[in-house]
């Protein structure tokens, strides 16, 4: 079994058009208009509109889940600049610059909703 996550997003479509054509994601399952589920490798990403389906319902103090918070996944690519330049013609946003740490390049891109996406280029090693 692989990793699980849920992410709150506005508008389905839009997501799933983002994940699958811009990150290489595949859609597993499209049940209704309000959810969707797509993976990438181990990753399984749960699309969810807000009052759609149990994730998306209220809590008791009345607050609605929303997107576009600071908690994220990883995708690791090859060649960080290529992708952020593809991205980058498609529309995407960024949240930030590529940054260079030590253990290797990453930045930050929004999904439709606003969800962030750590895009990461892990430093090669000389062995």
């Amino acid at each position: 079994m692989g990793v699980r996550v849920r992410y709150i997003v506005d508008d389905v479509d839009a997501a799933v058009e983002f994940y699958t054509q811009q990150l290489g994601f595949k859609l597993e399952m499209r049940p209704a208009p309000g959810f969707a589920s797509i993976s990438r490798g181990d990753l399984q990403l749960f699309l969810n509109q807000p009052s759609a389906g149990g994730a998306g319902q209220a809590m008791p103090d009345g607050r609605m889940p929303t997107s576009g918070g600071w908690n994220r996944i990883q995708i690791e690519v090859d060649d960080l600049e290529n992708t952020v330049k593809l991205l980058k013609q498609a529309g995407a946003v960024f949240r930030n610059e590529i940054v260079v740490g030590q253990g290797g390049k990453q930045i930050l891109v929004e999904d439709p909703a606003g969800n962030p996406i750590e895009l990461f280029e892990a430093h090669h090693r000389l062995d």
